[in-house]
């Protein structure tokens, strides 16, 4: 099967992506608006960039309804400064209801009913449920595809904290069956499955 992207609207190619872009992590990301209002939005286009500098990478396409920016994207451009937190299988829920389209002015945290706590060197809150946090400066943001439907900005971030939970610290690395991560597979999620190596 040959596929021409070109000939394929811009959700066809999203569908084919993430289908074989797998498994893919999620992010989930929150910031803090300049007016004070925190943001909390799940990304699955997220992966490390470097170690020195220990950087990440987060794509953050624009709104497919009317190709604005997500108020994700608008909070990290505006304030520099963001939270990667990892999602476990006991947070599955609460990360759903934070993915539909709320107003800016709308609290995510309290519609998910997470708990927000500060971070040590960012502004951003961090989800006290997650058990692994990265505080993260913005250290470059690129813009793909010029404003239109299905285009967005890759944000790559430098990780200035970590926060490891004790419960998954385990000899100097994190226990991967205790931080039980949540991933996706095309439009479905996934579990830690048998490790190998």
């Amino acid at each position: 099967m040959l596929i021409d992207p070109e000939k394929q609207t811009y959700r066809e190619n999203y569908t084919l992506m993430s289908a074989c872009i797998v498994p893919r992590p999620i992010a989930f990301v929150s910031t803090v608006s300049i007016e004070g209002v925190f943001n909390l939005a799940p990304f699955s286009y997220f992966n490390g960039v470097t170690s020195a500098p220990p950087t990440l990478s987060i794509a953050i396409a624009r709104k497919s309804r009317d190709s604005n920016k997500k108020d994700t994207l608008s909070n990290i451009l505006d304030t520099g400064e963001f939270v990667v937190n990892t999602v476990s299988v006991a947070m599955t829920e609460a990360m759903n209801r934070t993915a539909r389209d709320f107003p800016p002015e709308v609290n995510e945290f309290t519609e998910a009913g997470l708990t927000a706590i500060p971070a040590r060197k960012v502004k951003a809150p961090l989800v006290k449920e997650s058990p692994v946090k990265m505080e993260c400066t913005l250290y470059k943001s690129i813009e793909i595809g010029e404003g239109r439907p299905g285009s967005g900005f890759l944000v790559i971030g430098e990780i200035v904290m970590f926060h490891i939970a004790d419960e998954i610290w385990d000899g100097g690395q994190i226990d991967m069956e205790k931080l039980d991560p949540l991933g996706r597979l095309s439009g479905n999620y996934t579990t830690l499955g048998r490790l190998i190596g």
